[in-house]
């Protein structure tokens, strides 16, 4: 399961992501926002980032207009890593190295099209474990 967040400027993106992942046949859960009405990110990217911190979610992705807000607001969340992503070798290598749980992107930085290919890329990548295991433990340690 997929959490999924978004503010306002994030909303149309969010659409595109919610279709693409339908296609997939893959379940998501959407926390919001629902409409491209002013809204406050913080309160989406929270509620996504505890559906993926209490593992009711495997992963989460967030959209916000930069990726920025949203991302930090998730970031706050005990057991997230959300990882701010405008590319796929980005998305690749926080899987890879970070066992990044959550993807921030920005939806006034990068089109759909890259979007997709991102989401798809975060998805499908695993973590490498071995070495960068001990740096996410690292990690992990300094929210204690």
């Amino acid at each position: 399961m997929i959490a999924l967040g978004c503010d306002h400027g994030g909303y149309k993106l969010m659409q595109e992501i919610k279709a693409h992942l339908d296609a997939l046949g893959l379940e998501y859960r959407d926390f919001g926002t629902y409409s491209e009405d002013s809204c406050d990110y913080p309160v989406y990217g929270k509620l996504a980032a505890e559906a993926v911190a209490s593992g009711e979610c495997d992963r989460g992705i967030l959209v916000c207009g930069t990726g920025i807000g949203i991302s930090i607001a998730a970031n706050k969340v005990k057991g997230i890593r959300a990882a701010l992503c405008s590319d796929c070798f980005s998305a690749e290598m926080t899987r890879r190295h970070n066992n990044a749980n959550m993807l921030a992107m920005g939806a006034r930085v990068i089109g759909g099209g890259l979007a997709l290919k991102i989401v798809d890329t975060f998805l499908q990548t695993g973590f490498d474990g071995g070495r960068h295991a001990r740096r996410v433990d690292l990690i992990s340690a300094m929210e204690e």
